[in-house]
């Protein structure tokens, strides 16, 4: 019996392999689809309208010190937003016009959903894209394929902002340099402990080269 249970496991396990390297053979090849789509859809773009609700937690961690731990609970279909911060909650629904309390939490919610979803944000925001080209990833050193996303100098809460994202053949981003718009800032990090979550498919640790600086997230659920 336990030997029977085990080759259906995994069968079931074979299965599953093949038809996840089939999705990635058919997203490389869909000649309809642009470089930052791919990517999208590499990480599961395709099943995010058939989710309610994702809840996650946002922490910083610098020099082994816990700078920012931020609780979020985001119902997709009404966009009510509610963030748990220093055993405070906070709420609010995200549209067009926001009053002036409620533009604190969307700029964090924005910051810390962007690092969440960023593949799904090639789809949602209005970013233009360079050409794509080979070189090599700022901390690993690695030959990668480099896509520049850069976002209009007007509006949202960092206008100007661009990011150099590294990406391997199967359209998931490994790495990515943060540029600010005054060129002041050069911030590299790795995207990394991809997770899945009902299709849906995160990098839950980002880390600089040095590993001083780590953004990672925990208490993920897709409802």
């Amino acid at each position: 019996m336990k030997k029977t249970i085990t080759l259906i496991l995994l069968s079931l396990t074979v299965i599953a392999c093949n038809q996840e390297k089939k999705k990635k053979e058919e997203v490389a090849g869909d000649p309809n689809l642009e470089v930052h789509e791919k990517i999208a859809m590499a990480n599961g773009f395709e099943k995010f309208d058939s989710i309610n609700k994702i809840n996650f937690t946002f922490n910083v961690k610098v020099n082994d010190t816990l700078r920012s731990q931020r609780r979020w609970s985001w119902n997709i279909k009404t966009d009510k937003i509610s963030l748990t911060e220093k055993d405070s909650t906070m709420s609010y629904t995200k549209k067009d016009s926001l009053a002036e309390d409620k533009k604190y939490i969307d700029r964090r919610f924005v910051n810390d959903s962007y690092w969440l979803l960023f593949p799904y944000q090639l789809k949602w925001s209005d970013a233009e894209f360079s050409e794509v080209k080979t070189a090599k990833a700022p901390i690993s050193e690695k030959e990668m394929k480099m896509l520049t996303v850069s976002y209009p100098s007007e509006g949202g809460y960092t206008p100007g902002d661009s990011y150099d994202i590294y990406f391997d053949e199967d359209y998931m981003i490994r790495e990515w340099v943060y540029k600010s718009s005054d060129g002041q800032r050069e911030s590299p990090s790795t995207w990394e402990d991809y997770k899945d979550f009902d299709g849906i498919k995160i990098a839950t640790m980002h880390k600089s080269k040095d590993g001083n600086f780590e953004l990672f997230f925990s208490d993920i659920s897709v409802e």
